[in-house]
């Protein structure tokens, strides 16, 4: 069935300032600038900034651990937390997420253990967790990968008449890869229920976004494909969670798929083996630490009295409570059985694959039994 003019999904170009509720400055927008738009309830707010400021607490720990070398790596999301937190909340328990290698605090916020999380950084399973229990993805780190496979998954829903929608977290480098283009087209003409959100945090590694591309946005990319994109502050949690909720809600009523470009900044470099005063000024970093998305909701809470202090002791608490748990999950040696090398590689084990595995057993055998294997 070919998609007709009224089935197409409206090309226009998003608007040129990035759509914001409430500023940097902590204030409310002014109500003639949210385009239509209400900030969510005080409630939904609170959770926001609740789960910022673990999520935040939880990402310096893993940072500190990497550093003492107890993970091989990680990509830090400091600074992007109001683009990953205000979309998981979007979310309902039904959706799934694909996401990339730095979008840790998402998947951690998807209820994912520690230990499963971090296990393929620490150098053990790529992904320690059951996907399907989660409704989350592996992280994928292959870049721009991951919107193929949502987009895959959303259109095999959509045709089992499944009322779901998947988002696919997506970097700025990403987008300059052919299976983003790919999986663009692809949810643009199937009207796939996906939602791409594109965490613009400036870098791809050490390439700035002047050098990526000519647009004046990233969000401009989907008027080519007949997808409503939207340009929102990426720092902002709840010009983000209200932009994408109307997305994900749009693509499970069958309205198709959104690109929603976040403006944001990676505070951190982009893993621990990167030097960003390489590529970037420390000036440049000073003036992005002033638009901090957890100190912006923060204030506007406070103005708000829906915040004191005791709420946040209780919430520095929950962080102090969630690193801890956390380097005890990391402290703790993993089990490793490495017969499970060959699971999961054929649906029915070559000749070749049960040669090996079977050389590598009586290796063990020999071994457990104190003898030596030369």
């Amino acid at each position: 069935m070919s998609l007709t003019e009224e089935t197409r999904a409206p090309a226009v170009l998003p608007d040129a300032e990035a759509f914001s509720l409430i500023d940097a400055g902590g204030a409310a927008v002014p109500e003639k600038q949210r385009r239509g738009y209400d900030l969510p309830d005080i409630d939904v707010l609170k959770e926001l900034y609740r789960r910022m400021v673990i999520a935040r607490r939880w990402d310096t720990q893993v940072t500190a651990l990497t550093r003492q070398g107890r993970l091989s790596t990680y990509p830090s999301a400091r600074g992007q937390e109001a683009s990953e937190i205000g979309t998981v909340a979007a979310m309902q328990d039904t959706d799934w997420l694909f996401p990339t290698y730095r979008d840790s605090i998402a998947v951690w916020s998807r209820g994912v253990p520690t230990a499963e999380l971090l296990s393929g950084f620490r150098g053990d399973w790529h992904c320690g967790w059951d996907p399907n229990e989660h409704r989350t993805a592996p992280q994928a780190t292959p870049l721009a990968t991951q919107t193929l496979h949502a987009v895959g998954f959303a259109t095999a829903a959509k045709l089992k008449n499944d009322p779901i929608a998947t988002v696919a977290f997506i970097g700025d480098g990403a987008t300059s890869e052919g299976d983003a283009h790919e999986g663009f087209n692809f949810a643009g003409v199937w009207q796939a229920p996906t939602v791409f959100v594109i965490q613009n945090n400036q870098y791809a590694i050490s390439v700035p976004i002047a050098k990526q591309t000519r647009a004046r946005m990233l969000a401009d990319r989907a008027v080519g494909y007949g997808i409503p994109g939207y340009h929102v502050d990426g720092n902002d949690a709840a010009a983000v969670y209200t932009i994408v909720s109307e997305a994900l809600e749009r693509a499970r009523s069958g309205g198709g798929p959104t690109i929603i470009e976040c403006l944001t900044y990676r505070m951190e470099p982009h893993t621990n083996s990167d030097d960003p005063s390489r590529y970037r000024d420390a000036e440049d970093v000073a003036a992005w630490k002033d638009k901090d998305p957890i100190d912006r909701l923060e204030k506007y809470l406070t103005a708000q009295d829906a915040i004191d202090d005791a709420l946040r002791e209780e919430i520095a608490k929950e962080s102090e409570d969630a690193a801890a748990a956390m380097r005890d999950a990391m402290n703790a040696e993993p089990a490793l059985d490495p017969m499970e090398l060959f699971e999961h590689v054929y649906n029915a084990p070559r000749p070749a694959l049960l040669e090996q595995r079977n050389a590598l057993k009586a290796e063990l055998d020999e071994i457990s039994d104190g003898g030596r294997v030369n």
